[in-house]
C-alpha cells in the first residue's frame, strides 16, 4: 500500500533512476542536525523531512505524503518513545500542532512579522516526535493532479497516515518503541480509525485533543453542550463567578444536565409548566441567557443561540472554537471558518524571555516557508498548505466517523495495553468537552485506561502558555515509559 520514497541523502542516492524518476517535487530527505532545551533539559536531535508514496487503500500509490521528524540523538533510540501527531480539518496540516505546541520551535506575531523561536516545552526530552500532513495539506500532494479524492474520505485517510506509520517505525529500526498517535479536532476522528485499521501497529496509547463526538438523540445533543455554555458564559462575567474556577462553573453544569436537565427534556411536552420555568431559570443562572429566550427554545439551546446571545447586549458574538473570542454582530460576512472570532484566538501572553529567534527570510519566505526550505533545507517548489478548503470541501463523509470512538473502544479491547489520553477545552463550542466524555463512556473506553485532562481553553487546549506547560507535563506522565 505504502513505499518509503526518500529516507536518507545516502539511502536516496542508491536508488533506482526508475523510482527517482516516479518521485513527486519533494527533494531526498533532509537531514539536519539540532540542539536545544526542553523541559530545562539539553537535547540533541536532527530533524529529517521525508516523502512516502502513499496509497488510499489497495493499489498502486496514487498520492505523496511529507513527515516532519525530530528524533533526539543523545540516547539510545530503541525504546525512546515516538508521537506520531497530525491536526484535523479535514484539510488541515501539523502547523497548530507542530508550531504551536510540541515541536521544537514555535510562531510568534501575525503576519509578516512572524517569527521562529525557540519552544521549551516541546517533548523532545521524553520523545521523538513525526508531524504528518496527510495527502493536500502542508507539502503532501496527489501524485497527478484529481487523483486526490480517494485520500478525502474517513477509510481513506485512515489507511495512508496508518501506513505512513508502519514504514517510518521500520525504515528508522523503532520497532521496538512505545509508539503513540495524537490527534486533534477531526484529527481525533483520524486517530480512532488509525487504531482500528492499524493492529499491526501495536500502539501503546492514542492521544485525542478537542475530540469529535456527536451524541445521538433528542436529549444529550443539549445536555452535553451546556457545561461549555456555562463556563464559556463565566469567562465573559455573564454568570456570578462568587470564587468558582471555570471548572468548578462547568462540573455544577455536568451535575444539572445529568440531573434536573436530562429528566425535564425526556418529559418533553408532558412536563408541567412550572417545572419547565424552574428548570429555565436554573438553566438561565448557569448559563447566562434569560430564562424567557430559553423556554422560546423549548429548554433545547443551539451552539448558535448561545454564542449569538450570550453579548448580544454589547453587539457582540462569541466564538465556536474558543468562545473567549468576540467580534461585531454586524461585522462584515466572512466565509467559513473565517467568520468564527475564535479560529485565530490568542490570549495574552506575558512577557519574557524569547530564544532562537530564526533569521528572517533572504528570499522574503513565510516564518513556515522559511523554516522548511531555509532551516531544515527541504528544497522543494511547492507551497506549503497549511489550511485547504479546497479538500474540506471535496471530503466525502458516511465511512465511518459516527462510528469512530466504537471503533477505538473495540481496538482496547483487542488490545490490553492500548490507553487513551483525553484533552479539551472547557471554553470551546465547537468539540464541547462532555460530549467527548459521554462518547468515550458510551463507546466503552474503559475509565482505568483513560487519562482525561480539562484546561480553561478553547479548541486549542495549548494556545495559553500556562495550558502548554500543563498539557506538556501531562503528555510525558502518559507516554514515560
Amino acid at each position: 500500500m505504502l513505499r518509503h520514497l526518500l529516507v536518507t541523502l545516502a539511502l536516496a542516492a542508491s536508488l533506482a533512476g526508475a523510482a527517482q524518476a516516479q518521485a513527486l517535487t519533494a527533494p531526498a530527505a533532509a537531514i539536519t542536525p539540532h540542539s536545544g532545551v526542553f523541559n530545562g533539559q539539553p537535547v540533541a536531535y536532527r530533524a529529517v523531512v521525508e516523502a512516502w508514496r502513499v496509497s488510499p487503500g489497495e493499489g498502486a500509490a496514487s498520492g505523496q505524503i511529507i513527515t516532519t521528524s525530530y528524533i533526539r540523538t543523545d540516547p539510545p533510540a530503541s525504546r525512546r518513545p515516538v508521537i506520531f501527531l497530525f491536526n484535523g480539518g479535514p484539510g488541515a496540516s501539523t502547523t497548530p500542532l507542530h508550531f504551536g505546541a510540541f515541536g521544537p520551535k514555535r510562531r510568534m506575531g501575525e503576519g509578516a512579522d512572524q517569527q521562529m523561536v525557540d519552544n521549551p516545552d516541546s517533548l523532545l526530552d521524553a520523545a521523538d516526535l513525526v508531524f504528518i500532513d496527510p495527502v493536500g495539506t502542508g507539502y503532501s500532494r496527489p501524485l497527478t493532479e484529481g487523483e486526490g479524492q480517494a485520500f478525502w474520505t474517513p477509510t481513506g485517510d485512515a489507511l495512508s497516515v496508518k501506513a505512513v506509520i508502519a514504514d517510518w517505525l521500520k525504515v528508522h529500526g523503532r520497532e521496538a518503541s512505545p509508539r503513540y498517535v495524537l490527534g486533534q479536532s477531526y484529527g481525533t476522528t483520524r486517530a480512532a480509525l488509525v487504531a482500528h485499521h492499524g493492529a499491526d501497529l501495536n500502539l501503546d496509547g492514542v492521544l485525542l485533543f478537542a475530540l469529535v463526538a456527536r451524541p445521538p438523540g433528542f436529549e444529550m445533543p443539549y445536555v452535553t453542550t451546556l457545561p461549555s455554555f456555562a463556563a464559556s458564559a463565566w469567562s465573559h462575567g455573564r454568570i456570578p463567578r462568587e470564587g468558582r474556577t471555570a471548572q468548578d462553573v462547568y462540573e455544577a453544569a455536568v451535575s444539572f444536565a445529568r440531573t434536573d436537565y436530562v429528566s425535564a427534556l425526556i418529559a418533553g411536552a408532558s412536563l408541567p409548566e412550572g417545572e419547565k420555568r424552574a428548570v429555565a431559570q436554573a438553566m438561565s443562572d448557569l448559563i447566562g441567557l434569560p430564562a424567557d429566550l430559553i423556554l422560546e427554545k423549548d429548554l433545547r439551546l443551539s451552539r448558535a443561540d448561545f454564542y449569538l446571545n450570550l453579548l448580544k447586549d454589547q453587539g457582540l458574538r462569541t466564538g465556536q472554537l474558543d468562545a473567549r473570542a468576540t467580534r461585531p454582530l454586524d461585522a462584515p460576512a466572512q466565509r467559513p471558518p473565517y467568520d468564527d472570532p475564535g479560529l485565530n484566538y490568542t490570549p495574552p501572553r506575558p512577557a519574557g524571555e524569547v530564544t532562537g529567534q530564526l533569521p528572517a527570510s533572504a528570499a522574503g519566505l513565510s516564518a513556515v516557508e522559511s523554516y522548511f526550505k531555509e532551516h531544515l533545507g527541504f528544497a522543494t517548489p511547492e507551497t506549503y498548505e497549511s489550511l485547504n478548503l479546497e479538500v474540506n470541501a471535496a471530503w466525502r463523509w458516511g465511512q465511518g466517523e459516527d462510528e469512530a470512538n466504537q471503533r477505538l473502544a473495540e481496538a482496547m479491547a483487542a488490545n490490553p495495553k492500548l490507553r487513551v489520553f483525553w484533552a479539551a477545552g472547557l471554553f470551546d463550542l465547537s468539540t464541547p468537552a462532555y460530549s467527548g466524555r459521554y462518547m468515550l463512556d458510551q463507546a466503552g473506553v474503559p475509565a482505568d485506561r483513560l487519562t482525561a485532562v480539562l484546561f480553561a481553553s478553547g479548541h486549542s487546549v495549548f494556545v495559553d502558555p500556562e495550558g502548554l506547560t500543563a498539557l506538556s507535563a501531562a503528555v510525558r506522565d502518559f507516554v514515560r515509559p
